[in-house]
C-alpha cells in the first residue's frame, strides 16, 4: 500500500448506512454522542425521501385526536399492526415534526397567511392531518438535513460508497477458521410464529462491528468499524419491473441483515402505489395520493368513475384496495392504464397545490387541469423488513433499524398514507437515545481485530451482460408472478427460478471482482427470495397480500407475523 492509498480500516463510534431522512436524522442526534461516518451509495440528494411528494402525517388540527390517528393506522394494516408501535409514532410524531420545523423545514402554510401549516387528506384518513411541503416534501427535508449534517463536525459523509456485508463477530471468527469472510452455500431458514420482540427466537451471542463498503468510483472496499451501526438503507421497489423507487432503493439493508443472520418480518406485504404516471419518458414518476385526497377521481377510458364498485370509500380508499381495484380493471378490460382525472377542480388550485406535478406532467405534454392523467401501480414500499423493537433494535447486538428498511410494527399489513417519513423521524429519534447505551456497552466489550476484505482469486469481470441479464429476469419474473394478485402455482415458479437465479449469481459473485451493479444484484435476489417465501408462508389473504387461492382473512391462525432468520 502506498501512503497515498487510503485505509483498508476506518473506525468510528457510529456507522449510519442510509442518509434519507431516517439516516441523516439519526446521524445529527448521535452526533452528539461520538464520531459518526455515514454511507451514501450515490450523492445525498439520491434517497427515498428526496423523491417524497405527498407529506407527512400527525396530529396537527386541534380537531383531529391521536385516537383517530392509530384507528385510521390499525385500519389500513388489517389488524396485524403492533399497537404498542403505533401509539408511539402517533404520539411522538408531533413533536419530531417540530423540531424539524426547528431546524428549518418549510412546510406550506396555509393560504391566510397566518401561522397555520395547510393539511391535506389522503386515502384512508379520517381527518385533515398530512403537513407537506407542496408536492415536494421530501425534497424540502433531505435539503435541510443535509445541510445540518454538513454543519456537524462529528459526521464525515461518505458519498458513493455501497455497504457490500455487515462485519460479525461470528462472521470474523469464522474467518480465521477458514480465511474467508463470508460463509458460501445455502443456510436453511426457520419460520417462527407469532411477531414482535416478545415472540422473537432466543437470542444468539454475535453482535455486529460495522460493515464493508465499496467505493464505486475506485472499486476499493474499505472495512468501517464501529460500536453501534444503523441501517437506514430505505426499500427494494427496484426488485420490481414498475417502480416509484429511484434506482438505489435495492434493499441492500435487508439483504445484508439476513446474510448477517437477523430476522426479518413480513416481507409478503409489498405496497404498490395506485397512481404511477403511465408514460415511456417517465416509467418512475410518481401521481401523489394527495391527488386523489384534494378531489381527483379514477376513470376507465369512457369517463365511469369506478371506485366505488370496489369500496364504499371510493377514490379515497387506502392503496391495496385502490391497487387492486386498478389491477382489476386492467386486466379485465384489456387495458393499459386508467385515468386519474382532476379537471374538475379549479386549475390555479391544481397548480398552486400540485406545482412541481403539473409542470413535469406539462414537460411530458400532458396539461393534468385539462386532460385525465394516464395512470398505473407500480411497486412503492416494503411495509416488511429487519424486525425491531421500540427503540430500532434488532436482534443482532449492536445493530439498529430505521425507516423503511425496517419492520417497526407500525405498517402492519398495509402503509397508511405518510405515516412512512413519520415513522422515519420518530424511530431515528428514538433508536439514537438508546444507542447511546449500546456505545458504552460496547465499549466496555472485549475488541475484536476485524480483518481487511478479502477478495480471493476474484478477477475482473468480462461477462457485464450477464449482471444486466439476471437483473432484467428477477424484476419481471417478481412482476409478474408476486405483484399485485399472486397464486399458489405463480408463486411456485417463482420460487423455482429464483432459487436457479441465486445459485447464479453467488458463483459470479464470488468469481469476479465486486461492482455496484453486482452488489446490488446480488441483494435483490436475496430480497426477492425472502417476499416469495414469506408470500408463500401466509396462507390467507390480508392487506397488501392477495392470493387468489386463499382470498379469505383468516385471524384465528394468521393474525401474526411471518418471520424469517438465516441459521448457521
Amino acid at each position: 500500500m502506498s501512503m497515498t492509498d487510503p485505509p483498508h480500516s476506518r473506525r468510528y463510534d457510529f456507522l449510519v448506512v442510509g442518509a434519507g431522512l431516517a439516516g441523516l436524522s439519526c446521524a445529527l442526534r448521535l452526533a452528539r454522542l461520538g464520531r459518526v461516518a455515514v454511507l451514501a451509495k450515490r450523492d445525498l440528494f439520491d434517497s427515498n425521501t428526496q423523491w417524497a411528494q405527498g407529506g407527512i402525517a400527525a396530529v396537527w388540527n386541534p380537531g383531529d385526536s391521536f385516537e383517530a390517528h392509530i384507528a385510521d393506522t390499525l385500519a389500513a394494516g388489517a389488524d396485524l399492526n403492533r399497537r404498542d408501535a403505533v401509539e408511539v409514532c402517533v404520539r411522538e410524531g408531533p413533536d419530531r415534526i417540530r423540531e424539524l420545523i426547528d431546524l428549518g423545514v418549510r412546510f406550506t402554510r396555509d393560504e391566510g397567511g397566518g401561522d397555520g401549516f395547510h393539511l391535506t387528506r389522503e386515502g384512508g384518513h379520517s381527518e385533515r392531518r398530512v403537513l407537506h411541503a407542496d408536492d415536494v416534501t421530501g425534497a424540502e427535508l433531505q435539503r435541510v438535513l443535509v445541510e445540518a449534517a454538513g454543519r456537524d463536525p462529528r459526521i464525515e459523509v461518505f458519498t458513493g460508497h455501497l455497504a457490500v456485508d455487515l462485519i460479525t463477530e461470528r462472521k470474523v471468527a469464522r474467518y480465521r477458521e477458514k480465511r474467508r469472510l463470508a460463509i458460501r452455500g445455502r443456510e436453511a431458514e426457520a419460520l417462527f410464529g407469532p411477531g414482535g420482540p416478545e415472540a422473537w427466537p432466543a437470542a444468539r451471542q454475535d453482535r455486529c462491528l460495522g460493515a464493508y463498503a465499496l467505493d464505486a468510483r475506485t472499486g476499493r472496499v474499505t472495512a468501517f468499524e464501529a460500536s453501534v451501526t444503523v441501517l437506514a438503507t430505505g426499500g427494494a421497489g427496484k426488485v420490481y419491473l414498475y417502480t416509484t423507487n429511484p434506482d438505489v432503493a435495492s434493499g441492500d439493508g435487508m439483504a445484508m441483515a439476513y446474510r448477517a443472520g437477523a430476522t426479518l418480518a413480513n416481507m409478503e406485504f409489498v405496497q404498490f402505489h395506485p397512481t404511477c404516471l403511465y408514460h415511456p419518458d417517465a416509467r418512475n414518476f410518481l401521481i401523489s395520493e394527495a391527488v386523489r385526497g384534494e378531489g381527483g377521481v379514477l376513470r376507465l377510458p369512457d369517463g365511469e368513475a369506478f371506485m366505488s364498485r370496489h369500496d364504499p370509500r371510493g377514490d379515497l380508499a387506502p392503496r391495496d384496495v385502490v391497487a387492486r381495484a386498478i389491477d382489476h380493471e386492467i386486466k379485465a378490460r384489456g387495458l393499459e392504464f386508467v385515468h386519474l382525472d382532476v379537471t374538475h377542480v379549479p386549475a390555479e388550485e391544481v397548480v398552486r397545490r400540485f406545482p412541481n406535478i403539473h409542470a413535469r406532467c406539462l414537460e411530458l405534454g400532458i396539461d393534468m387541469t385539462r386532460q385525465p392523467l394516464p395512470v398505473v401501480p407500480a411497486a412503492h414500499y416494503f411495509c416488511g423488513g429487519v424486525l425491531t423493537d421500540l427503540h430500532g433494535r434488532t436482534d443482532l447486538g449492536q445493530l439498529y433499524a430505521v425507516g423503511e428498511v425496517a419492520c417497526s410494527g407500525l405498517h402492519g399489513a398495509n402503509r397508511l398514507a405518510s405515516n412512512s417519513l413519520l415513522e422515519a423521524a420518530v424511530f431515528a429519534a428514538r433508536a439514537s437515545v438508546d444507542a447511546g447505551r449500546a456505545l458504552d456497552e460496547a465499549r466496555r466489550s472485549p475488541g475484536v481485530d476485524v480483518p481487511p476484505w478479502d477478495e480471493g482469486d476474484a478477477v475482473p469481470s468480462d461477462e457485464e451482460v450477464v449482471v444486466l441479464h439476471n437483473w432484467d429476469e428477477i424484476r419481471r419474473l417478481m412482476w409478474n408472478y408476486v405483484g399485485i394478485v399472486r397464486t399458489d402455482r405463480r408463486l411456485a415458479r417463482a420460487r423455482r427460478r429464483i432459487e436457479m437465479l441465486e445459485e447464479e449469481i453467488e458463483e459470479y459473485y464470488w468469481s469476479f471482482r465486486l461492482t455496484s451493479d453486482l452488489v446490488e444484484l446480488r441483494n435483490l435476489a436475496t430480497v426477492a427470495s425472502l417476499a416469495i417465501r414469506c408470500a408463500q408462508a401466509r396462507r390467507e389473504s390480508r392487506g397488501l397480500h392477495y392470493n387468489l387461492d386463499c382470498p379469505a382473512t383468516d385471524d384465528e391462525c394468521w393474525k401474526r407475523d411471518t418471520l424469517l432468520r438465516r441459521e448457521w
